[in-house]
């Protein structure tokens, strides 16, 4: 799928986006009909969660979205890509029982 990665007043280091991608692209197993996504990776000054990762899905007639934050940019991926995960196994179930 085609992920924009976008960070904001720092830059992302190749092995961070790839490792974005690839959590991502998992989601993939959930629901096959993925258009693209972006990410938005923020720096934030105050406290120790200062790291917030947020991931929007687009799909055919919908948009998923998710936002966490965590002590690091890869553990925020895994909490809002388990968020993702249970947003799309959700949205599924609407499509197949045709109440979207």
């Amino acid at each position: 799928m085609k992920l924009k990665v976008q960070s904001i007043h720092f830059d992302a280091d190749k092995k961070l986006v790839n490792f974005i991608q690839k959590k991502v692209d998992k989601l993939e197993t959930y629901f096959d009909r993925m258009v693209d996504g972006e990410v938005f990776l923020r720096l934030n000054n105050e406290g120790v969660e200062n790291k917030t990762v947020e991931i929007k899905l687009n799909l055919p007639g919908n948009q998923l979205f998710a936002v966490e934050k965590a002590r690091s940019f890869e553990a925020a991926t895994d909490q809002a890509t388990e968020a993702l995960k249970a947003q799309l196994k959700k949205f599924k179930t609407k499509v197949k029982y045709g109440r979207v």
